[in-house]
């Protein structure tokens, strides 16, 4: 009779916390497909296209300096920024912007 007893009775705190665990996996499962994913598809969509960047490639970096690609190295680029003086600079390729890049082709060619 002691041992019916015992198993109907249930601890209103174990519910608690199982609800507390659902809906704090419900907050991380939403900030992994708003915040972090996202993140990570701008990141490898970045690689892929410092990896295609080709000798003639125009660009912009990251501080907004206008460029054409004369030599490509592992990590660096020289590129020149303006034709008529023949003014060269040597960059790293983690500095170049994808997005304003390709804004840029796209506003040119429209």
């Amino acid at each position: 009779m002691y041992y019916s007893l015992l198993l109907l009775q249930t601890d209103p705190n174990a519910t608690n916390a199982i609800a507390n665990i659902i809906l704090f996996g419900g907050i991380i499962l939403i900030m992994y497909f708003f915040m972090i994913r996202p993140q990570m598809k701008r990141a490898k969509e970045q690689k892929n296209y410092l990896d295609t960047l080709r000798k003639g490639d125009k660009i912009v970096t990251i501080g907004g300096v206008h460029g054409k690609i004369l030599k490509i190295s592992d990590q660096t680029l020289v590129i020149e920024i303006d034709k008529e003086t023949g003014t060269k600079i040597k960059i790293e390729k983690a500095v170049i912007s994808s997005e304003f890049t390709q804004n840029t082709a796209s506003n040119k060619s429209a």
